[in-house]
């Protein structure tokens, strides 16, 4: 099955990444699901229009809990990826069409002083999704990757 490559830029987050652990093949694996929103503008003065495209994408493994830890709503982000067909047939024999977006490459474009305002921000409240249900030890508790 060929896959079309889709690149998405100058996007931003329209909600906090949505992280869970499903069973791969060689046990639990972070799958991780983002909406991204980003404006396309045509035409020029008063017939200027913008409309906005918004695209869910799903990461895998650690690129997925990466993006957990440090995106949230209203983050931008260059995207790279792929789609494929997720046809399928439902209950009663109906077929279903949809698209399937997969992330190969994901650009974060904030600063760090941004990002992490916008995580203490979400801290302020309920925790992100990625913290939620999550036994991952806190960023300062692990051990430095040269250990």
């Amino acid at each position: 099955m060929a896959n079309v490559q889709v690149i998405q830029r100058h996007a931003h987050l329209a909600g906090a990444v949505k992280l869970e652990f499903v069973n791969g093949r060689e046990g639990k694996v972070a799958k991780a699901v983002l909406t991204a929103i980003s404006n396309s503008r045509r035409g020029s003065g008063e017939e200027r229009s913008e409309e906005a495209t918004a695209i869910q994408w799903t990461l895998w493994s650690k690129q997925a809990e990466h993006a957990a830890e440090y995106l949230g709503k209203g983050s931008h982000v260059n995207i790279v990826g792929r789609v494929r067909n997720n046809n399928y047939q439902d209950s009663d024999g109906v077929e279903v069409y949809g698209l399937a977006f997969t992330v190969d490459e994901i650009d974060y474009l904030d600063s760090k002083a941004e990002g992490e305002a916008r995580r203490s921000r979400e801290g302020a409240g309920d925790p992100p999704a990625a913290a939620q249900g999550s036994s991952r030890k806190a960023r300062n508790d692990r051990q430095p990757a040269h250990a």
